[in-house]
This record gives structure tokens, C-alpha cells and sequence, in this order.
């Protein structure tokens, strides 16, 4: 297959009003990469939502049932960090879907590139950092209740901690997760992740993608999961607003490589999610998903 499926609804792009969070980047992520011709739009694949009882396997009854009323406290909105809203609830519902689907389709054909997700600080009970579900989770509970998996390895390379994955899959033998990271950057409690590697600040691209090139293979080997979900932030740039790393996007897209073509190697299907992205020029940061996107398409070949 050299077709890339790529998993995408346009209700993602909330109105969330003046905030650091680029909502817009979705459509613009798709527009770039429709125009280049990267992808066309019969390789798009519109998911439908997430059931309550998919949202279920990894949130508690009452978190789940407060989302469903919009009854968030004012507490419990200022730690999620962007205005609830039932546009926002039913996008993220829809984004859980979007992670099942992108899990069925890379378990059919090696490769499936999820135009959204990677919202990895929500908590069973809570969300927090823009994050108000956490769909990646939920995709790997619900594809391991419908008996498409059994084991899943989470390569996280966004610039802050997956700290609600890491809390979420605590002592989970058969869901290996592993967070490349700012240390000394957002979240303050860092839940241990099977593997975190906290950089210093000011880490640029060659230290980086030693520790990833290094890291990366050995948990494959170690681990051979039946999936893989990879979590490729924006943000570790050197102009992220909200990270402190010092990538280039020709660092960044090296770093998409490297992960793609050692799991490519070992054959472990994967899924690709955007995760976070916050760039000065909001320009670099469409550019750096697409170049993701465009790595996904050169390796899918390859499958």
C-alpha cells in the first residue's frame, strides 16, 4: 500500500477565542498538504465518534458524566486551560474516534496518519493542559477490548511530559510508554512513564536524536507491541512559545524519520498523531506537521 490514510474531521478547529493553542493549524496542516499534493483528498478518512462507553474504558463515570451535562467547574476549567464548550466536548469525542479508526487502519496496513490527537494530560478524572480527553488512551483500551491488540508501545516526543498516559497506564504491563521531553517545563508533577528522558533545556538537534536513535530501536526490540502510537509535537522548536528545546524543523523532521523507520523496520503498526504545537509564527508550525505528514507518506511505501 503507498496510499496514506489520513484520519481527519474539520470539526477539530474549535473557537476557543484568543488563545496560545493554534486550533485553526488542522485545517491549515490539510490545506498545505492537499495544495503540494502530499496527500489527495481520497486518501482522507472522516471517523465518527468515540461511544460514552469507548470514553469509559479510561475515564471515570463521574468525569465522563460531567463532560456529557457541561457541569466543569470553574476550578476544573482553569486546569483544563481552554473554555469548555459543547463544540469543544463533541470535538474531542470525535478525536477518541479518530484514534480508533487510525489504530484499525495502521493494523491493516502498517501506517495511518491521525490529522489531530496526542491530548496526553488528561487524567481519568480530570483534564488538564488543553487536554480535556485523552484519546490516545482510549484508543488503546478500546482496540484492546475488541481484541484488535493486546500489547501497545506510546513514543511520545511532544516538548512537555505525557504525564496523563504515564498515570493513566501505571503498571500496565502490556502498554509500554516512553516520554522525550523538557524536564524543567509543564507539567510540575511528572507521573513516571515507563521510560522518561527529561532534556535540559536548550537541547538542540544532535544531542536530541542521539538519545532518540538510541532509545527508540531497544524499546521496539524489547517490547514488540502490536501497535504503536507516536506522538510528534511541533513543539520542541526553537520558536515554540511553550517549549524551551532548540530544534530546527530539519531537526524535527529527522526526528519523524528516525521513529517511523525503526518502526517500519521492525514492521509494528503505527499510528502518527500531532500532539502539540505553538510556534511564534503559526506558519512553523503547520510546516512541521506537514513535514511529519510528509515523512508518513515516504515510509508508507516502504510497508
Amino acid at each position: 500500500m503507498t496510499q496514506l490514510a489520513v484520519v481527519h474531521h474539520e470539526a477539530y478547529e474549535v473557537d476557543i477565542g484568543p488563545h496560545v493553542f493554534p486550533t485553526l493549524k488542522y485545517r491549515l496542516v490539510l490545506d498545505q498538504v492537499l495544495a503540494d499534493g502530499t496527500i489527495s483528498r481520497d486518501d482522507l478518512v472522516r471517523p465518527e465518534p468515540a461511544s460514552d462507553d469507548d470514553v469509559g474504558l479510561v475515564h471515570t463515570p463521574e468525569y465522563v458524566g460531567k463532560l456529557s451535562k457541561g457541569t466543569l467547574s470553574v476550578t476544573e476549567q482553569l486546569v483544563l486551560e481552554v473554555p469548555f464548550s459543547v463544540e469543544l466536548r463533541d470535538a474531542m469525542w470525535l478525536c477518541a474516534g479518530g484514534s480508533i479508526l487510525a489504530g484499525k487502519i495502521a493494523l491493516d496496513h502498517g501506517l495511518a496518519f491521525h490529522l489531530g490527537g496526542g491530548f496526553h494530560h488528561a487524567f481519568p478524572d480530570h483534564g488538564e493542559g488543553f487536554c480535556l480527553i485523552n484519546d490516545v488512551a482510549i484508543a488503546i483500551q478500546a482496540l484492546r477490548r475488541d481484541g484488535f491488540i493486546e500489547s501497545a508501545v506510546v513514543i511520545d516526543c511532544d516538548v512537555h511530559h505525557g504525564n496523563g498516559t504515564a498515570a493513566i497506564f501505571s503498571g500496565e504491563a502490556d502498554v509500554f510508554t516512553f516520554s522525550m521531553h523538557q524536564q524543567h517545563n509543564y507539567p510540575a508533577w511528572k507521573p513516571p512513564s515507563d521510560l522518561d528522558l527529561g532534556l535540559e533545556d536548550g537541547t538542540g538537534d544532535a544531542e536530541y536524536l542521539s538519545a532518540l536513535e538510541h532509545h527508540v530501536p531497544r524499546i521496539i526490540d524489547a517490547h514488540q507491541p502490536d501497535l504503536a502510537f507516536y506522538l510528534a509535537g511541533a513543539d520542541p522548536y526553537e520558536q515554540d512559545q511553550l517549549g524551551g528545546l532548540r530544534l530546527t524543523k530539519e531537526g524535527l523532521r529527522r526526528r519523524d524519520a528516525a521513529v517511523l523507520d525503526s518502526l517500519c523496520r521492525a514492521k509494528v503498526p503505527t499510528v502518527v498523531t500531532l500532539a502539540g504545537g505553538y510556534a511564534q509564527h503559526q506558519d512553523d508550525t503547520v510546516e512541521i506537521h506537514a513535514n511529519t505528514l510528509r515523512e508518513a507518506k515516504r515510509v508508507v511505501a516502504a510497508w
